[in-house]
């Protein structure tokens, strides 16, 4: 008989072809704080969102179901951190930023109002910090917006070093429904009741 296979109905099955996206691209620390800021709001442990970017509409069309479309916007000011909210009736405040450098982590990727910001917050003795994710490594930290601003403070490297983040920061573990349990880490550091 040979290896003749006879399928079902006489048609043969095609191999499911593995489709390859790049969208949404380096936002997987993004999606996974969102995750994790939804499970905190669900379960009453804290209040914490995105901020959205400011954008001031310049021109807007009807399409034909009736939905307004944005034709034509800029950022009306700069943005601050991405997220911020209340924890334990503290106030919070990060940016989350990824790299595939598996080193250091670029300082230019966070802006010179973010940092004004991060300066403003700490002075007013808001918990405030970064979460960084080295994405080749899989490795996501919080690091004290101090050690940050210190290091800016004390250094002129247009870098920050893994090794320093490693010391200075607290590695968050990956966990299935809060993704990147920031908070666990919060506790710890700020000591909130």
């Amino acid at each position: 008989m040979g290896d003749k296979m006879n399928y079902p109905n006489g048609i043969k099955k095609k191999q499911e072809e593995k489709i390859i996206t790049y969208k949404n691209r380096g936002m997987t620390l993004e999606n996974d704080l969102n995750i994790t800021n939804q499970y905190y709001i669900d379960n009453d442990i804290a209040y914490i969102y995105k901020k959205p970017t400011p954008i001031k509409v310049v021109k807007a069309e009807y399409n034909n179901k009736g939905y307004r479309v944005i034709k034509e916007a800029y950022y009306s000011e700069p943005s601050t951190t991405d997220y911020n909210g209340i924890y334990k009736g503290s106030y919070i405040d990060y940016e989350a930023k990824e790299t595939k450098n598996k080193t250091y982590f670029p300082i230019s990727n966070i802006h010179k109002h973010q940092i004004l910001h991060l300066r403003h917050v700490e002075k007013e003795k808001g918990i405030c910090f970064l979460i960084i994710r080295f994405t080749t490594l899989d490795r996501t930290f919080l690091l004290k917006a101090s050690s940050f601003l210190d290091y800016l403070d004390t250094n002129k490297k247009s870098t920050l070093p893994l090794k320093f983040i490693e010391e200075n920061g607290y590695l968050i573990k990956n966990k299935l429904l809060k993704r990147v349990d920031y908070l666990e880490i919060v506790d710890k550091i700020w000591r909130l009741s």
